[in-house]
């Protein structure tokens, strides 16, 4: 769990009824969720990222993104249009 605190600023789980919530680390925000939304149970504690880590991170997602779109796009034979959304 320790190597995801370094990549956000603030580490959540999520889980539903069926499941105990003395698995999740105490040191970490839960959210109980039904069918229809969740609640928060417990609130995360803040650990702010490093300036790089941080633009890291973002460059990573972006990235990722970006080739899953062309991805998409190369699989599908047309671009994608946010108008047709």
């Amino acid at each position: 769990m320790a190597e995801y605190r370094l990549h956000c600023d603030r580490l959540f789980f999520a889980t539903h009824e069926g499941v105990p919530l003395d698995i999740f680390p105490e040191e970490c925000g839960l959210f109980l969720s039904d069918g229809y939304g969740a609640h928060m149970i417990r609130e995360a504690p803040e650990h702010r990222m490093a300036p790089a880590t941080r633009k890291s991170v973002t460059l990573n997602f972006s990235r990722a993104a970006a080739q899953r779109l062309m991805m998409a796009e190369w699989a599908n034979g047309k671009p994608y249009n946010v108008d047709d959304v």
